[in-house]
């Protein structure tokens, strides 16, 4: 099955997707789209060319695991993606994946605007990478956050 990710931002969110088989997570293009709404429609139409049958939403969680603000911008624009989507929408916990996507452009020797522009989407292949391990585990469940 093809699996969607979604890093999202409030002015960039960062997309990834898996190959049928789920063993890779690849990143595409960014979206730069301030409004909820807007982001939203961009992220499904990329979930319909790429034919993702499920997306998978980075939950950002404090270091204690409590919810603030963000996540709760995060959970909003999950809830338009399934409405309007029809596809199965889950979360995925997405503490530190800038840190580790960063870590991973600084070892590759991107930085400046060529980062930038990908960060984000680096980010979400890495909330994928960890979605797609745990997937191999537990293949006939949805994690619960």
């Amino acid at each position: 099955m093809k699996i969607l990710a979604v890093d999202y931002g409030d002015a960039r969110t960062g997309l990834a997707i898996s190959d049928v088989s789920e063993l890779l997570a690849t990143p595409l293009p960014q979206i730069e789209e301030k409004s909820m709404n807007k982001a939203a429609a961009a992220i499904l139409q990329q979930a319909q060319q790429q034919k993702a049958e499920m997306i998978v939403v980075g939950l950002p969680r404090n270091m204690d695991g409590t919810e603030g603000s963000r996540a709760t911008k995060t959970r909003k624009m999950a809830a338009i993606l399934e409405r309007d989507g029809g596809l199965p929408v889950c979360f995925w916990d997405e503490r530190r994946t800038t840190v580790t996507a960063a870590a991973q452009l600084s070892e590759a020797g991107t930085f400046g605007q060529k980062r930038k522009g990908i960060l984000d989407s680096v980010s979400a292949a890495v909330i994928l990478d960890s979605f797609l391990a745990w997937r191999k585990n537990h293949p006939d469940q949805m994690p619960q956050l």
